[in-house]
């Protein structure tokens, strides 16, 4: 349960110069002004915050151009008149400002005509009961907590609703569904039935939302605690398939002759949670693209599911599948294109290497070409496929995990040695060119491999002089010798 909070609890809270002179500058302008929205949710909830939110009566612009000047030196004033709002940026805290107003939907868009309006209108519009709170900043009623749809209830219960009807709410910003799901997720609270049932019925409608909107919404989703709350979710409703339908592609059980696959989308977010508390225990940020990787890590068994009468289902060769879709995916849902699609591309088609790694005998081999492979996301590919083990037999958890254990220690003194994490050749295709005299050729690139190959394999030290002698004995084996 939130704490409940008196009139004067709040005013405690809201102890800042910056408040005090916002309510003044009201009140000089004869205006109503609200501190509102996410703000005031987490004073109840405990999550300090310096994103503040404010609403008055008339123009935004105008009140947070007196505010700035009243701060004086230290505040920097941003205005952004075609949206009617500002922002004064103050010793580390935001403050934005807008006028209360009041909205209107056309089918097509969800881009409203606005009208300026009350405070009433201003909650009327806004996307759940949790961030539809308001406190006066007015000196006479500073402190006071406008709470028309029983926010601090539904805050205390755990509940997502919305303040009126759910399916105009999210008909008229298909987005909030979306945002509805991710707060959810954030604050592990139930949407409540009828709001759930109209974002189902709603669905079809985030269409109209820009790809850029969505993907901020499902980043968000993916820094939360247990990231698998939203895409359960998403999926029971509807609009995974929509904004997704790769992943929905896992989901299910298919059974022949008795033997069925496990869910592959419930493993996913399994995995996804996992990684994530992996992070939390180790003390480590959030890694975003690491979510992503374990997100995407199974998306080629849709393709490569194939039933075989002597073993039952196989995802052979899932793991290459699957990272040929990452970059497809990535462009149509407005991820960045660069080092970022890279990196999970990479974790996607690599992720098996340690398992089976773990299954078999380690050799010195094997470790070398991870590493090599791996590079500096190395511990995040670990990361990954100690998350990737969710099995319901605890010995067989056990076992594997003692497993990665003994193939991280070997990764160590195999790195410890040989330096292969990032390695580099220690003689370069120019440098073959010279000391053969030859010119761009097939057989540079045979010398070249057949070098990295014998390097990875163990057969020659990672040192010039090795490299060369090598190199000679090779060159004079295919005749340039």
């Amino acid at each position: 349960m939130i704490k409940k909070l008196t009139q004067k609890d709040l005013i405690c809270h809201l102890n800042m110069p910056i408040f005090s002179i916002i309510g003044e500058e009201a009140d000089a302008l004869g205006r109503e002004c609200y501190v509102v929205g996410g703000y005031v949710r987490d004073i109840f909830l405990n999550c300090p915050s310096k994103d503040i939110d404010c609403v008055t009566v008339g123009s935004g612009i105008e009140l947070a151009q007196k505010v700035a000047k009243r701060l004086g030196r230290g505040a920097h004033l941003s205005v952004f008149r075609n949206f009617g709002t500002a922002q004064v940026k103050y010793k580390g805290m935001e403050v934005e400002f807008v006028g209360a107003r009041k909205e209107s939907y056309s089918h097509d868009s969800r881009k409203p005509v606005v009208e300026d309006g009350t405070i009433e209108d201003d909650q009327n519009r806004r996307d759940l009961t949790i961030n539809d709170m308001a406190i006066c900043l007015n000196q006479n009623r500073f402190g006071e907590l406008v709470d028309p749809f029983n926010g601090m209830e539904d805050l205390d219960q755990g509940l997502i609703r919305t303040p009126l009807d759910p399916d105009i709410t999210f008909s008229d910003d298909p987005l909030r569904m979306l945002r509805a799901i991710r707060f959810a997720c954030r604050f592990e609270f139930k949407i409540v039935p009828d709001t759930f049932e109209a974002i189902a019925r709603n669905r079809e409608r985030i269409k109209i939302i820009s790809g850029e909107r969505i993907i901020d919404e499902l980043n968000k989703i993916m820094l939360c605690r247990k990231p698998s709350i939203g895409w359960a979710l998403l999926q029971r409703c509807g609009l995974l398939q929509i904004i997704f339908p790769e992943l929905q592609a896992l989901a299910g059980i298919e059974t022949r002759e008795g033997r069925g696959h496990k869910d592959n989308f419930v493993h996913t977010i399994t995995v996804l949670d996992n990684v994530c508390r992996a992070e939390s225990e180790a003390g480590r940020e959030p890694n975003l693209w690491l979510h992503w990787a374990a997100l995407m890590h199974d998306l080629g068994k849709a393709r490569a599911k194939a039933w075989d009468e002597k073993i039952g289902w196989t995802f052979h060769n899932h793991d290459y599948l699957g990272s040929r879709m990452v970059l497809p995916i990535f462009r149509r849902l407005k991820l960045p294109l660069g080092a970022e699609e890279k990196y999970v591309e990479k974790l996607v088609l690599l992720h098996m290497r340690p398992i089976n790694l773990a299954e078999e005998t380690i050799t010195d081999s094997a470790i070398r070409r991870v590493l090599f492979e791996a590079g500096d996301d190395i511990d995040d590919l670990m990361t990954l496929c100690e998350a990737d083990i969710t099995s319901k037999i605890p010995e067989k958890v056990r076992r594997f995990l003692d497993n990665f254990k003994l193939v991280r220690r070997k990764m160590q003194e195999i790195e410890e040695k040989d330096r292969i994490r990032n390695w580099q050749p220690p003689v370069d295709g120019i440098e073959i060119m010279e000391r053969y005299h030859l010119t761009p050729c097939r057989e540079v690139g045979i010398l070249k491999d057949s070098l990295k190959d014998a390097i990875l394999d163990g057969i020659c030290g990672n040192n010039r002089e090795e490299a060369l002698a090598f190199l000679d004995s090779k060159a004079h084996e295919i005749g340039i010798l």
